[in-house]
């Protein structure tokens, strides 16, 4: 099998592909769409992405190798055909089928569904004037039955274009993931199928060649994109970045969070960027245009340059220059949160809430073993609104599970939910800890103030809460010893939550951030203790009134921002959009 060779396996050389019918789904052709992660593209999308490659009509494509590793009905493999016939008609090798079998791969898994898309290649090309013997021939040639991530694919190619499947790890066999996991090195944490198509057709590129995708954009951001990151930083240059989010991208109406992405396998650092285009046919083709000119032409336009969006494992970031700058510079010259002495959690996941989770007074157990707790519908006001919710507490204050023998009435409610409680993955991994929640409880978190940020909302929404309440597990927390949380939350609403999380986290449908701890934990602040007594007053009475425009002014001469940064901060506080 011909490769790229990059060293060695850590290195991110292609693994051998081996055999391994006994292991693949034991008939793929009764598997659903939603079970193959099969979505088809728009025509339009399609097209477009053909252009951004390069692979047009005006080229000579009986000269180059294009791919398409998940191949479903032939939404990008029979326009790639029409435009490769159309390219031959016109060229010099005009009538000489023996440059045809080449320039072609395409892979589907799917059995009924690749016995169709045969059928339609050939007519395809019946319809091109290729004789009937010649269309079956290059049929047959250019289409292989089977798992992409397993087949063997000998050469390289020039381009690959595709919509690789969205298939979540539960779905898959447990010994056909270990098998992936075996061969493809960024197959990391819970990552999609989508991510070892995307390793092993970057590795299948010669030098210079390009690779087009439309797929979920959670990689870019997310801890289980890291090593994919990694892969194209060190070896490739991402060109093109287009989010489709919100877009009619696809055939059918599902909720997705796609972007087009062109990597190509060449040295360079300028991302070309544009953000959720008319889906239309004459849109996308100025768009194209536009993102390949050579140079850009100059603004205004749809198309932004963004420098080094790729930096190691680190998420992609793909803001606007004046919000890049303005985080690099607090990046350079603050330290993190969590390193200025302030702690971010997550509420208590208990994996049964029905069953440890109800009305506070109607907890028919101890006193001592049960919490009161805030959910988001508690703080919806952007005040702390408690509805009357408690949560079982099983755990000792030293950490550990408290014994049932010393609390009968605790003992008597769980027994009466002992077989839902039980049926939990936490509980059968641990028979004698059955009543444990998922996540720890530690009790002083309830008796401490905090801040509380729901996960998932269009802009940052901090709530004070005193220190009677205990969180749920779609709340985030933070905490300090040194940091007023008036003061941090004046500082944190101003539109520097928004900022970091934005850059970030992954987009939700509808434009809504993830604000998780892991991308709370990359805001920036100065320490408390280098903070003026007279600004402190002003973070601080500005947080207890609940008024962001006095809190946006103390931020701007806690971290000494231009007016031009101050600008870029205060888009940020408006809804949410940009890529």
């Amino acid at each position: 099998m011909t490769q790229h060779k990059l060293a060695s396996r850590t290195s991110h050389e292609q693994p051998m592909v081996l055999p391994i019918a006994p292991v693949v789904i034991a008939d793929p052709s009764a598997a659903s769409i939603e079970e193959r992660g099969a979505i088809f593209t728009r025509p339009e999308v399609v097209q477009f992405m053909l252009d951004l490659i390069g692979y047009r009509a005006d080229q000579p494509l009986d000269q180059v190798r294009l791919l398409e590793p998940s191949v479903g009905q032939g939404d990008f493999l029979l326009p790639a055909i029409d435009r490769l016939m159309a390219a031959w008609h016109a060229g010099p090798n005009q009538g000489d089928l023996s440059v045809l079998p080449a320039a072609l791969r395409g892979v589907e898994l799917h059995q009924a569904t690749f016995a169709l898309t045969k059928s339609r290649v050939r007519d395809r090309l019946l319809h091109h004037g290729i004789p009937a013997t010649a269309a079956g021939h290059l049929a047959d040639t250019w289409l292989v039955p089977g798992d992409f991530l397993l087949v063997d694919l000998p050469g390289s190619f020039q381009m690959v274009v595709g919509n690789p499947p969205y298939v979540r790890q539960e779905r898959i066999p447990d010994a056909l993931m270990a098998e992936y996991r075996a061969r493809y090195h960024t197959i990391y944490d819970r990552a999609d199928l989508y991510v070892p198509f995307l390793e092993r057709s970057l590795l299948l590129l010669t030098d210079g060649g390009e690779l087009g995708f439309i797929c979920a954009d959670r990689w870019m951001k997310n801890r289980y994109g890291g090593p994919l990151r990694a892969l194209v930083a060190t070896h490739f240059h991402l060109k093109t970045y287009v989010n489709m989010v919100d877009t009619p991208a696809f055939q059918s109406d599902v909720i997705a969070y796609p972007a087009i992405t062109v990597i190509a396998r060449t040295q360079g650092t300028v991302t070309r960027v544009a953000c959720r285009p008319a889906v239309s046919s004459q849109a996308l083709t100025d768009l194209a245009a536009l993102l390949t000119a050579e140079p850009l032409p100059p603004g205004p336009h749809a198309v932004r340059a963004i420098d080094r969006v790729v930096a190691g494992a680190e998420p992609w970031v793909l803001e606007t220059p004046d919000q890049l700058a303005l985080v690099r510079r607090l990046e350079a010259y603050f330290p993190t949160l969590e390193a200025a002495a302030c702690t971010v959690g997550i509420g208590v996941a208990t994996g049964a809430d029905h069953a440890f989770i109800g009305p506070y007074d109607a907890l028919d157990v101890e006193t001592d073993r049960k919490l009161r707790l805030v959910t988001t519908k508690d703080i919806t006001s952007g005040a702390v609104r408690w509805q009357g919710l408690g949560v079982i507490n099983p755990f000792a204050d030293d950490g550990r599970l408290v014994s049932l023998e010393s609390y009968p009435r605790l003992r008597a409610y769980l027994e009466a939910r002992r077989e839902v409680i039980a049926r939990r993955h936490v509980a059968q991994k641990a028979p004698a800890n059955w009543y444990r929640t998922i996540d720890r409880i530690t009790p002083a978190l309830a008796a401490r103030p905090k801040l509380l940020i729901p996960d998932i909302k269009g802009e940052a929404h901090l709530v004070y809460e005193p220190g009677t309440l205990y969180p749920h597990h779609n709340l985030y927390y933070i905490v300090s010893d040194t940091w007023d949380l008036r003061a941090l939350q004046a500082v944190l609403r101003s539109g520097i939550a928004q900022l970091f999380v934005a850059l970030y986290s992954t987009r939700m449908h509808g434009g809504f951030l993830r604000f998780q701890a892991q991308y709370l934990r990359r805001i920036r602040i100065p320490h408390w203790h280098t903070v003026c007594p007279a600004l402190r007053q002003a973070l601080i009475s500005a947080g207890e009134r609940g008024d962001r425009a006095a809190g946006g002014q103390a931020t701007a001469l806690l971290y000494g921002l231009s007016a031009d940064e101050q600008k870029a901060l205060d888009t940020r506080m408006g809804p949410p959009h940009g890529p």
